[in-house]
């Protein structure tokens, strides 16, 4: 059998960009746990990952047959080292991949492994590796979400379309003037709806996958406030509603500015729709490093403090969210707008009750322009 391997507990993995040498890390720097079993099955390397996982230490692993330490079954309740037979199976196996196995208290993890094999063909090295489904199953259940999320927001404005197009279709001699501008109108209203949808989706695929574009010009922060407000007010919001504010001299701002109006839209919207009384706009110079501090506050109930950390998350709506109408994306995609700037944005009581979201954003410079 090739005699005793000596163990592997120190077995040495090599930081991003280093070589050999003593800045080397050890197997307990993994971010996902790894078990490694020499040629006589037994548990040469447990990490401290692997540990977390599955809730064995790794002094009660290593030594001991590696099929004790993991009894991992699958969902029929298989043994699944039987059903692998890792040791007496195929010599032509080089891995498995990833696939959901369970653990004996019910805890689900994903599970590869690779061999390593000896000029016969024998099993000189088995790795087991083992990452927390907890994750997956949280990102299943994000995509149900959105998956419901969006079929809700659509059925609307689309049957709404479908009604009034087909009414109009079938009875278009039937309306004056007036009353088919009404349904023109409404109609045009719930496309831009779904228009709008549509966008919020494309921006949260895009957060996610780190593939925003920014396109850095100058940009006149007050002028862009004072831009939102004359839209809202154009809308049909009362003008007295808002309360614009600079302090101080910005300086030059290089900003995506596309990406800016949608930032402050949605945080005045927000403000707008879940807030109540004056909406107030304050621009200053950020006090930390050069650049600029945005907040937008209202005189609504505020957000709970066991909240704060949640409103930035997917889907999260506040207090009567549900009868205001959204997605529950926007805030979400205001904070993956503000932190592809280089920014930070938070959330607190304002001072005079009420929700106080301020973001700031670094000045940036034309070098980085795309």
């Amino acid at each position: 059998m090739g005699g005793e391997e000596p163990p592997l507990v120190a077995a040495r993995v090599p930081e991003q960009g280093s070589g050999p040498g003593p800045e080397w890390g050890t197997a307990d720097d993994l971010p996902d746990g790894l078990m490694v079993a020499g040629r006589d099955a037994r548990v040469a390397v447990f990490n401290a990952a692997a540990a977390r996982i599955t809730g064995i230490s790794a002094a009660s692993a290593v030594g001991r047959d590696f099929r004790d330490v993991l009894p991992l079954h699958d969902a029929e309740g298989r043994d699944w080292w039987k059903c692998l037979a890792p040791y007496d199976g195929l010599r032509t196996r080089t891995r498995h991949p990833e696939r959901v196995l369970f653990l004996p208290g019910g805890t689900e993890v994903l599970v590869t492994a690779a061999y390593r094999r000896d000029g016969e063909g024998k099993v000189e090295r088995f790795t087991v590796c083992l990452r927390d489904a907890l994750h997956r199953a949280r990102q299943e259940r994000d995509r149900a979400d959105l998956v419901s999320t969006v079929a809700h927001e659509l059925r609307s404005p689309l049957t709404s379309v479908k009604g009034f197009t087909a009414t109009l279709l079938a009875k278009w001699h039937r309306f004056n003037d007036d009353q088919k501008r009404v349904m023109l109108e409404t109609v045009n209203a719930d496309a831009d709806r779904v228009t709008r949808l549509i966008t919020e989706l494309l921006d949260v695929s895009r957060i996610e996958a780190g593939r925003l574009e920014m396109r850095r010009q100058v940009v006149d922060i007050p002028g862009e406030v004072r831009k939102i407000i004359a839209g809202r007010v154009a809308a049909g919001e009362p003008e007295g509603r808002f309360r614009f504010e600079t302090r101080g001299e910005l300086p030059e701002m290089w900003l995506d500015p596309d990406k800016m109006d949608q930032i402050l839209g949605n945080l005045v919207e927000n403000a707008v729709r879940h807030g109540a009384g004056t909406v107030t706009i304050v621009v200053e110079p950020d006090a930390h490093k050069e650049g600029a501090a945005v907040s937008v506050r209202d005189e609504g109930e505020g957000i709970p403090p066991e909240a704060a950390q949640r409103v930035f998350r997917q889907f999260w709506r506040g207090p009567g969210g549900n009868r205001r109408g959204g997605t529950g994306l926007g805030l979400y995609i205001v904070k993956g707008l503000v932190e592809a700037h280089g920014g930070v944005i938070t959330v607190r009581r304002a001072p005079g009750g009420g929700a106080e979201f301020r973001f700031t954003v670094p000045a940036g410079a034309p070098d980085y322009a795309s």
